[in-house]
């Protein structure tokens, strides 16, 4: 039985319209490409029909379908960012004893084969680094319908991932940077942040279209959601901004969590750039939650599928009773883990910033041994 819509917002269509207006900005952006513009014209149809997709689901099955997944597709990393959710998780591993078990290209091909089919758009590509396993980009980038933003640090980009990328215009490489330069190497290690700006204009120069991922603090928040910032990543080509809140996975470091005051700031902000800048997309996580009646982990809105296939609440919540290839798609979102998670309203529990569920994961963990 399908879940009653909180603060009595109807969920699935404020997200099928917030994907509609996000392709239809996509669109104009590539208007001068024209490759990309026949690609987002064709990816704008086909979101009409996924969104139809997911309302058959629900009539039929009695299920809420989420519009994207974000899956961690590696357990490998070439640099060690401070701070790292993945490493604190045990996602990613510098040890091959002591990885997880890894699905195969194949394996996760046929997860996204059945997310497309039931409607979903998209699939965060996260890991570990995601571009340290070409061979499940290869794979996956095969399932036409979708479209897959890749999470990188942008250190692996060269010819051979330019003529991959240009092969396959569902892959969008995000390139994760702190804002200036000296925040990016502080974090990431000495000339990452050189690194991943030629990344980004290499991707510039072939016209592909990319965008950015950048984690907001309360020492940065001011500086990279300022004009002078987003102008420079603009120069770049930079068509899309993710800007993901801080969640203080290592001790000491909740000073760099936002407070509600912080949520507040960077709300308006926001909506000061995005009537600024009609040519970049920005979304923000999970600030843009606020909007849809709290968290939308757990099936909500999207679910995190780890390396091994076990379907997690969000990465920052990597707790499970189920795995999508034992049970599928369909069985992961109908998990009993993910039906209390929704039944306590734990989405909507109070929370200082950041993830609410990290913040509670005593909680989550009793529910699983529950």
């Amino acid at each position: 039985m399908a879940e009653q819509p909180q603060n009595g917002i109807d969920l699935a269509a404020y997200m099928s319209g917030s994907i509609r207006n996000i392709m239809a900005t996509a669109y104009r952006n590539v208007l001068s490409n024209p490759r990309e513009a026949k690609f987002a014209f064709k990816m704008q149809t086909l979101f009409q029909k996924s969104e139809k997709r997911r309302r058959k689901v629900k009539e039929r099955e009695g299920f809420d379908v989420p519009p994207f997944l974000i899956s961690s597709i590696s357990t490998t990393c070439n640099l060690h960012c401070k701070g790292c959710y993945a490493r604190s998780n045990g996602i990613a591993e510098d040890e091959e004893a002591n990885r997880k078990a890894t699905l195969t290209p194949q394996q996760w091909q046929q997860i996204f084969t059945e997310a497309a089919e039931m409607g979903i758009n998209f699939s965060l590509l996260a890991g570990g680094e995601p571009m340290m396993r070409k061979d499940i980009l290869e794979a996956v980038a095969e399932v036409k319908d979708m479209i897959f933003p890749i999470f990188t640090n942008g250190t692996l980009i060269g010819p051979s991932y330019v003529e991959f990328l240009r092969k396959h215009l569902n892959m969008v490489p995000i390139i994760s940077i702190e804002g200036t330069g000296m925040g990016t190497d502080e974090r990431r290690g000495q000339g990452v942040f050189r690194r991943a700006m030629q990344s980004m204009e290499l991707l510039r120069q072939e016209d592909l279209f990319f965008g950015t991922s950048i984690t907001v603090t309360t020492e940065n928040l001011h500086l990279v959601t300022s004009s002078e910032f987003i102008d420079t990543l603009r120069s770049y080509g930079c068509k899309i901004v993710f800007f993901i809140e801080y969640v203080p996975t290592e001790p000491s470091t909740e000073h760099l969590a936002f407070s509600d005051e912080h949520v507040a700031e960077m709300e308006q902000v926001l909506e000061e750039r995005r009537k600024e800048y009609g040519d970049i997309i920005f979304l923000s996580f999970p600030g843009d939650e606020k909007a849809l009646g709290g968290c939308l982990a757990s099936g909500r809105g999207f679910f995190h599928i780890g390396p091994d296939g076990s379907a997690e609440p969000c990465p920052f919540s990597p707790f499970s009773d189920s795995n999508v290839v034992e049970l599928g798609l369909r069985g992961a979102l109908q998990s009993p883990l993910f039906r209390k998670i929704r039944a306590a309203k734990a989405l909507g529990w109070e929370h200082t910033g950041g993830c609410t569920l990290f913040e509670h994961r005593e909680e989550v963990e009793g529910m699983v041994n529950a």
